[in-house]
This record gives structure tokens, sequence and C-alpha cells, in this order.
């Protein structure tokens, strides 16, 4: 029988930007100051109100974790005084290590991200180094749904920030029920229910996976291993919860 995600106390971390449906602020979980990263799906949707919406949240960065081939045109203007930073986070060139995840479409869930971690220390090093140089302000960090590439990254800032394991998976598992309107949104309908199915044929659920992955990783530990400099991991620790270096 696998674990279901309990009930989190969070949920009023869900943030309201028009045109996006899965975005939520990380503080709270830990010691993760609210307003110093955001979690969303592709803020390219974002109407003229949503890009508001985000600025009055303190959004001063934006990180696009999409490949090449993913980015469009924005629905609207990004404001004056954000700045955006494309950061390709999956080495989609490197077939050999993703063709074996896309045959049974594990590559929407937690069952890779083990792997991907142990295969790719130097793009998720990069992505860490390119948080801790933000400009002063919040940082948004996306991808297309919002929930694994951007879930790698929470596991990350998360992870370094002290939340447990629990809710660390929590928050991922809140990402599902936003995923219908995410990809009917883009007329992409029907991975919602081939998503299910993988989960179903392994016999685990988005939360199990993803617990199970939070209790193994270590961001600091990871990040020294990747080669980040230990002043770059004690700047991202400081950022995410608000505290001075120490």
């Amino acid at each position: 029988m696998t674990a279901a995600a309990p009930p989190d106390p969070h949920t009023r971390r869900h943030l309201t930007w028009a045109g996006c449906f899965n975005v939520r602020d990380l503080g709270g979980l830990g010691h993760h100051t609210p307003g110093a990263f955001v979690r969303a799906d592709s803020v390219e949707k974002l109407t003229a109100d949503g890009w508001a919406a985000a600025h009055a949240h303190g959004v001063r960065t934006v990180l696009d974790l999409r490949n090449d081939d993913e980015l469009g045109t924005d629905a609207a203007p990004r404001p004056d005084g954000i700045t955006t930073v494309h950061l390709p986070l999956d080495g989609i060139e490197d077939t050999a290590f993703w063709e074996p995840w896309f045959t049974d479409w594990r590559w929407g869930t937690p069952l890779y991200y083990r792997p991907f971690l142990d295969h790719f220390p130097e793009r998720v090093a990069a992505t860490a180094e390119a948080l801790a140089a933000a400009a002063p302000g919040g940082v948004a960090f996306h991808c297309a749904a919002g929930r694994d590439r951007t879930g790698i990254v929470s596991l990350l800032l998360l992870s370094l920030a002290g939340a447990t394991p629990e809710e660390i998976a929590a928050d991922y598992a809140l990402s599902e029920e936003r995923m219908t309107p995410v990809f009917t949104a883009v007329g992409r309908g029907e991975e919602v229910t081939e998503q299910a199915a993988a989960y179903r044929t392994h016999a685990t659920t988005p939360y199990a996976e993803m617990l199970k992955v939070a209790r193994w990783f270590d961001a600091a530990a990871y990040l020294a291993a990747a080669g980040v400099p230990e002043a770059t991991v004690a700047a991202l620790r400081a950022r995410a919860t608000g505290q001075p270096q120490g």
C-alpha cells in the first residue's frame, strides 16, 4: 500500500497569477521565508494582470528551466524591473539518458529524479549558482507545467531551508490537482491520463515517490560534491531562509 499525501497546512501558498494554473510560494516550508522563491508553470502565459500580480509579490527575477524548443511568445509584456534568465535544466540532448524514461511516461514523475540527479550534477549546480546570483528580490522559477523540473529545483531549495521530507513530498503532490488545467490549456489533456496510468503501473503515488527522493537527498552535500563553492551554498540558503549568512 503506497503512502498518501497528508493534508497540507500551507495550501494558502497557492498564488493567483492570471494565465498560470500552478503557482505557489515556498514560504512556510521548513525555514523558507515567504516571497523568496516561487514555483510556477510557464509564465509566458501570464496576462498583464498576471504579471502585475507577480511583480506585486516581489518577483524581480524569472528563471526559465525549459528547453530551447519549448520557448514561445509571451501573452503579455513582462514588466520593467523583472529580469529573465533562461537556463535549461533537462539536458534533453542526452538521448541515451532520456529515451528509457519516455517509454512508459516515467519522465513526468519523481521515479526519474534520483537517476537524473546522479547523472546531471553539473546542470543542477549551474541552476543553484544562478539562483544564488539573482538580483535582489523574489525569484520565480518555472518549466512548462511547474511540476518536475520545477520540482527538482524546489527539492533543492526546500532541502537547504530545512524542510522535512514529508513537507517536500506534500508540496510536490499539490501540483497533481493542477495538471488538468495546465495541460488542457495547451491541448495536451491526454497526458494527465497517461501519467496517472504510469503511477498505477508502478503501484505508487506522486507523494510516495517524492518522499523516497526527499529522504535520500541532502542538498548541501549534493552541491558540495557537484563543485558548488561553500560560499554559494551559504548564499542560497540565506536567500531561501531570509537569514544573514553565518
